[in-house]
């Protein structure tokens, strides 16, 4: 898949779409700066928002066609199938209750799916949905956008190395301080939804940050926990969901493992972190400086590894757009899984292989489901006051 402008060659832009994300949304405007960042795909069509009038207004704010403009993802999925220009793959953007029904229309449509997590609302509809995404052969990527950061990448490759030896403990965390006060019930947006039930699933701190915390920790020790332990808290007075989450891991290598999420600590505007410590080295990298890792074999001294440093290749080297100390962060790290998850699906769709050094990279509708079973065994855990609880692997 090929275009030609004047004397370059290259490869085709993919043609996306997006559900959700209108005005007024962050997240959508994340997903669209990432998608932009490689120049590799355009954004031609969109069902930004149920309102006719919003998904029109939200449309002509970033250049959408009006005729492709949609208020209906179903028939979004129904028209552009049918058009030889059509979409190519769809960005979902939506509150978690529509991931599922909204990815379903697409698969049936024939359409590639880049989801935004959690995979769904609740397991049984993720269950179903990999299901689907399996028989139909396409690709179906997950947005755990913290495993795009080159350093994070890094690590993920000093432990599959055995730089760090057999791995014995796993830690993650991710805090915030936003929910604090009871914003939900005043009617913010964004809150609003993310503690109500019927829209979030069974838990709204596990569901919004704790799962990416949960997939760094997977991403980087390349393994996941068999049995949980978990105390979920409702701080706030009349929030219906948890704003608080400590969560205990046991792993069948023996490794053991703990994973802090919350929304109610001041002081955190967004604290993420990883600490994986082997019977040889350890290491950590944080959210708030993306940029460096810290690796420490025992009985020596500490390093900092930077990235777009001599000492820092491979993975991280691929996915590096800027020389060290040319700071990168959020939204490049976005970008990345961007890249590759359209490297993904152009190579499937002209029928070639991705090649692994790409298609590893990816989070996919099985890591996805693999976060929708760490919340379900959660927060049974927690409802049957924090006894130890299977993370089935297959169901």
């Amino acid at each position: 898949m090929v275009y030609a402008t004047g004397d370059k060659i290259g490869p085709r832009r993919l043609r996306v779409g997006m559900v959700g994300g209108g005005r007024n949304a962050f997240i959508g405007a994340v997903h669209r700066m990432a998608i932009r960042l490689d120049d590799r795909a355009d954004l031609v069509a969109g069902a930004l928002s149920s309102d006719p009038e919003n998904a029109r207004l939200s449309g002509i704010d970033i250049g959408i066609a009006g005729e492709r403009a949609y208020s209906d993802f179903r028939e979004m999925a129904k028209a552009e199938a049918s058009r030889a220009d059509g979409i190519e793959a769809i960005v979902i953007v939506t509150p978690n209750h529509m991931h599922a029904p909204v990815a379903r229309a697409f698969l049936e449509a024939g359409i590639d799916v880049i989801c935004d997590k959690p995979l769904s609302a609740t397991l049984r509809e993720a269950e179903e949905l990999a299901a689907l995404a399996k028989a139909s052969g396409l690709v179906f990527a997950v947005t755990l956008n913290n495993t795009g950061y080159a350093m994070v990448r890094h690590a993920r490759e000093l432990v599959a190395s055995g730089a760090l030896g057999a791995i014995r403990i796993v830690r993650a965390e991710y805090i915030q301080d936003w929910l604090t006060l009871p914003i939900d019930a005043d009617g913010q947006k964004q809150a609003e939804w993310r503690t109500d039930p019927a829209r979030a699933g069974r838990s709204a701190c596990l569901a919004d940050i704790g799962v990416h915390a949960f997939s760094l920790a997977h991403f980087v020790s390349g393994i996941a926990p068999s049995e949980v332990a978990a105390d979920l808290t409702t701080f706030v007075p009349g929030r219906r969901l948890d704003d608080n989450a400590h969560v205990l891991m046991r792993y069948a290598s023996g490794a053991r493992g703990v994973l802090v999420a919350s929304q109610v600590s001041p002081g955190n505007y967004n604290r993420l972190s990883v600490k994986v410590y082997g019977e040889k080295a350890g290491l950590e990298w944080h959210g708030h400086e993306p940029e460096y890792l810290r690796f420490c074999e025992l009985g020596k001294p500490h390093v900092i590894l930077t990235r777009g440093g001599a000492e820092v290749g491979g993975e991280a080297a691929r996915v590096s757009r800027m020389p060290a100390e040319h700071p990168e962060g959020y939204v490049e790290g976005f970008a990345n899984l961007y890249r590759d998850a359209i490297a993904l699906i152009s190579a499937r769709r002209g029928g070639q292989p991705a090649g692994a050094s790409v298609s590893s990279q990816v989070p996919s509708i099985e890591d996805g489901l693999l976060g929708m079973r760490f919340i379900e065994a959660s927060v049974d855990s927690h409802e049957a006051g924090g006894i130890w609880t299977p993370v089935a692997t297959r169901r």
